[in-house]
């Protein structure tokens, strides 16, 4: 959209006779300038600056949209990080208290106050509530992984790193 400006500079001499060509003063230099500018271009260079800029515009609001997605895994990620901890809280009481149900269980067998099958009962209960808990704690690393990715992950990976 600017004006090209060329500059060209020549130096030498010039003479009518051969021995002018070698008199002082008779070399001479001379600089030619020149402006040239596109005028009939039909709106190209206008399309191109508003194409350009449209691609400028694009650019941002695809880095902007890539923003807010990481952003939103991020805040995704803590609050099923933070429910899953609620959860894996309540599994380990749950456990405990299947734990404790079995062992006064199992010692009033021991004594005769219960039969077989309410011990069976009492330990069945307790190996699900353990491995509801182990489920929950499973699930717990899950989101500490996800959570690693959802922040860029990675990092060990690094060849400046593994160059160390």
């Amino acid at each position: 959209m600017l004006p090209q400006f060329s500059i060209t500079g020549n130096g030498g001499g010039n003479a009518d006779e051969f021995a002018w060509m070698f008199r002082s003063g008779g070399p001479f230099s001379t600089i030619v300038g020149g402006v040239t500018q596109p005028i009939f271009e039909g709106g190209t260079l206008l399309h191109t600056k508003r194409a350009a800029d449209a691609a400028l515009k694009q650019a941002a609001a695809q880095y902007q949209s890539t923003v807010i997605t990481a952003y939103q895994n991020v805040a995704d990620t803590l609050h099923a990080s933070l429910s899953d901890a609620e959860a894996l809280a309540a599994d380990v009481e749950a456990e405990n208290s299947a734990k404790v149900t079995y062992d006064l269980t199992r010692r009033q067998m021991e004594v005769g106050y219960v039969n077989y099958l309410a011990l069976l009962s009492a330990e069945t209960a307790y190996n699900q509530a353990l491995l509801t808990r182990v489920q929950a704690q499973a699930i717990r690393y899950g989101d500490s992984i996800a959570l690693f990715q959802a922040l860029g992950g990675g990092w060990w990976n690094r060849k400046e790193l593994a160059a160390r």
